[in-house]
C-alpha cells in the first residue's frame, strides 16, 4: 500500500512537471512578449477602475483568514502579502505607475499579443491573451486549494490533533501551495516591477512559513514525523 501511494505521488509529480515544461515550450513566445511588453511599458492597460481595485483586494485578502485554522495567525508575517495584493491591484486597475514610467522611454501602449477571447465584467472590458489564460489557470487552481484546505480545517477545527484528512492526505501544505500558485500566476499575468520584486520574496516566505509550521507541529505532536514520511511537502 505504501509503495502504491509513493508511485501515485511520483506519477502526479511527473504529470505536473510535463504540463509545466510542455506549456512553457509551446507558448514561450507569448510569455516572452508578455514580459517584454509590461516591463517596457508598452502594455495596453485598464486604469481608474477603483471599484475593481477594492473588489480584488478584499477577495484576495480574505484568502489569508483561513490560515489561522491551521496555525495561529501572525499577521506581521502576512503584512508583505497584503502589501503585494494592495499595490498589485492599484497598479492593475487604478494607477499603473510602472507602465506610465516605462512608457515614457519606450513607446505608446499596445496589445502585448493576440487576444484569444474577451469579456466584460462590472463595466470593465477584459482581453485574455495566452499568458493571461495560463496565469488565470494557476490562480484558479491556487484558489481552489486554499478554499478546499479551509473547508477541511474548518470541519476539523474543534479537534486538538493536526489535520490529515481531506486535501491534507495529498499535500502537507495545500493552502500555502495555493498562495504560491496565485503569486506565480499574477507574476505571469502582470510582470511589472511589483511582481518581479515581490513574487520571489513571497514564494520564499511561504516556504519558510511551511517549515516553521512543521517544526511547531513536530514539537507538539511527535507522530507528525510519520505524516511527513507519508505525505509530500507540496505535491
Amino acid at each position: 500500500m505504501k509503495k502504491l501511494k509513493k508511485q501515485r505521488n511520483l506519477l502526479v509529480r511527473g504529470v505536473i512537471f510535463v504540463f509545466v515544461v510542455v506549456s512553457l515550450w509551446l507558448y514561450h513566445g507569448e510569455f516572452y512578449k508578455q514580459f517584454e511588453c509590461y516591463l517596457t511599458g508598452q502594455a495596453s492597460i485598464i486604469k481608474a477602475e477603483w471599484h475593481m481595485v477594492v473588489l480584488n483586494i478584499v477577495l484576495f485578502l480574505l484568502l489569508l483568514l483561513p490560515l489561522s485554522f491551521r496555525r495561529k495567525a501572525k499577521w506581521g508575517e502576512y503584512g508583505i502579502v497584503a502589501a503585494f495584493f494592495v499595490s498589485l491591484f492599484i497598479e492593475m486597475y487604478g494607477f499603473p505607475l510602472t507602465i506610465y514610467f516605462a512608457s515614457r522611454y519606450f513607446s505608446e501602449p499596445v496589445a502585448c499579443a493576440d487576444t484569444v477571447f474577451g469579456f466584460k465584467f462590472w463595466g470593465v472590458s477584459f482581453g485574455m491573451e495566452v499568458a493571461m489564460i495560463y496565469a488565470a489557470i494557476l490562480i484558479t487552481i491556487g484558489t481552489i486549494l486554499i478554499v478546499w484546505g479551509w473547508i477541511t480545517l474548518y470541519r476539523q477545527s474543534k479537534k486538538s490533533e493536526f489535520v490529515v484528512s481531506g486535501i491534507y492526505k495529498y499535500s502537507r501544505h495545500p493552502q500555502y501551495l495555493g498562495f504560491v500558485l496565485i503569486v506565480f500566476g499574477w507574476f505571469i499575468d502582470w510582470p511589472t516591477l511589483i511582481t518581479v520584486i515581490f513574487a520571489p520574496i513571497l514564494i520564499y516566505k511561504y516556504i519558510k512559513v511551511c517549515k516553521t509550521e512543521e517544526r511547531e507541529l513536530l514539537a507538539k505532536y511527535p507522530d507528525y514525523q510519520e505524516y511527513i514520511d507519508k505525505v509530500p511537502f507540496f505535491v
